[in-house]
């Protein structure tokens, strides 16, 4: 078996991934806040670490991975005074929109996929120790992480003091002790949601949550931690120090997680993205569009840890690149495939900190060879890994596809006599029902098993 070698964020390194138990690898990435669409920055993340779970079972007998959704938060409680609907309904519809356009991507469900609100009692069983041990303190209704109480506090962003104060754009406010500290609970008014609590009426801050939901399903320490890069500051920052402390450990960022895991933003053609500059773009706008393969294979074209400069001009082109492994799957229809393993040059780009551009070079690469039983295995099995190849051809390519406004009949009826007349040297005749067709928006592909036909406008 291959070694996995990851980049560790915590030790700036690659590395031999090893399990703390080789039989039960467990991994948590931080999932989406359900207030709105996922834009395409979530939908990378949910990639990344879908494909990092599929890549792990290869290896491992039992792996578990957790993703949350986070269903208390002030920008769901602002959509809610927006627009009147029920802070329930609010999540309940956007956690189901979530998950059907990331299935649309190509993404299981993670294994367990908890939510906030039915953690809450955690949170409050980890803030207790916090205070018991002095590093958090309440203060006005609000229960606040005293920073300076973990020394080793920026020991994964690598951040200094001035960078720590700087980065987590503090709130100044009186009841702080330090302006680095953070919020770990924090006073409901009667009109927001809150549950009751040593401290009062309230509701947890956003990163107690993780911190509670990966230790109640994975348990401590557990073998990767994951995200956007994004939440390497102050998210993920803050939860090695909350789940640190309460089980008092301040000389080992690794008693939370072993390692972990962060993939890069996305740009939209060079700039940031952002609804000011209308360019904020929504993964369930774009499976309008475009199939979720092409979605898929786009969000893993550069490499994970990179930046990832997103256009709708790559979108085609991958479109294109996946139908030119359609193809050859559809010429190969009448051959049962062999029973192949994943080729072992895809293998090994993946174990190689899941170098997805180099697995495409090596799918390309088989496209070389004669059609097959054992190249249909090996395009199936590597497909089947990296989430792509999971159509029919025929339906992904088009072929032979009725439609409202589609006799497909009579296509049929119309193809047969354009086979008679290039049998019969009749070159116009052949050409007119050409052009017939194309009005019709049909295309002719004329392949050595006969003419096909597919709609194409």
């Amino acid at each position: 078996m291959l070694d996995l070698r990851l980049f560790n964020s915590l030790t700036r390194e690659k590395e031999v991934f090893t399990p703390i138990d080789p039989a039960h690898v467990k991994l948590y990435a931080c999932g989406p806040t359900v207030y709105n669409y996922a834009h395409i920055g979530n939908a990378r993340m949910a990639v990344v670490f879908d494909l990092l779970s599929k890549v792990l079972r290869t290896q491992f007998l039992k792996v578990t991975y957790v993703s949350n959704i986070t269903d208390v938060d002030d920008k769901i409680i602002a959509a809610s005074q927006e627009t009147g609907e029920a802070i329930a309904d609010i999540t309940e519809k956007y956690t189901r929109i979530y998950n059907d356009d990331m299935a649309a991507l190509g993404c299981d469900q993670p294994d367990i996929q908890p939510r906030a609100t039915a953690h809450i009692s955690d949170m409050i069983t980890i803030i207790e120790r916090l205070i018991a041990g002095e590093h958090a303190y309440a203060s006005k209704g609000h229960v606040l992480f005293h920073v300076p109480s973990f020394p080793a506090y920026g020991g994964l962003s690598g951040r200094s003091r001035d960078e720590q104060v700087a980065g987590a754009r503090v709130e100044v406010a009186s009841y702080k002790k330090d302006p680095a500290d953070f919020v770990l609970w924090k006073p409901s008014s009667d009109d927001e949601p809150g549950w009751d609590s040593p401290w009062g009426r309230g509701r947890p801050g956003w990163h107690i949550e993780c911190s509670a939901m990966s230790e109640v399903h994975l348990g401590l320490p557990f073998d990767i931690h994951g995200g956007g890069a994004d939440l390497k500051f102050p998210h993920h920052e803050n939860e090695i120090a909350q789940s640190c402390c309460a089980h008092g450990i301040t000389d080992d960022l690794t008693a939370f997680a072993k390692v972990w895991v962060h993939n890069g933003f996305v740009m939209v053609e060079g700039e940031k993205m952002s609804k000011s500059l209308g360019n904020f773009m929504l993964a369930h706008d774009l499976l309008e569009d475009h199939p979720g393969e092409a979605l898929r294979l786009t969000l893993l074209s550069a490499h994970y840890r990179q930046p990832l400069d997103w256009s709708i001009d790559k979108a085609v082109q991958n479109k294109r690149m996946l139908d030119r492994f359609y193809q050859r799957l559809e010429q190969m229809a009448e051959m049962d495939a062999t029973e192949e393993a994943v080729p072992e040059a895809v293998m090994a780009a993946l174990c190689d900190d899941l170098n997805t551009p180099q697995v495409m070079a090596e799918m390309n690469a088989l496209l070389k060879n004669e059609n097959s039983p054992a190249l249909k295995g090996k395009l199936l099995a590597a497909g089947h890994l990296i989430g792509i190849l999971q159509h029919d051809p025929q339906e992904w390519l088009g072929y032979a596809i009725g439609s409202d406004d589609v006799d497909a009949a009579k296509i049929e009826a119309l193809l047969q006599a354009r086979t008679q007349a290039r049998v019969n040297k009749d070159f116009a005749r052949s050409d007119e029902i050409r052009d017939e067709l194309a009005a019709q928006g049909i295309e002719i592909e004329d392949t050595p098993e006969g003419a096909k036909w597919k709609k194409i406008s």
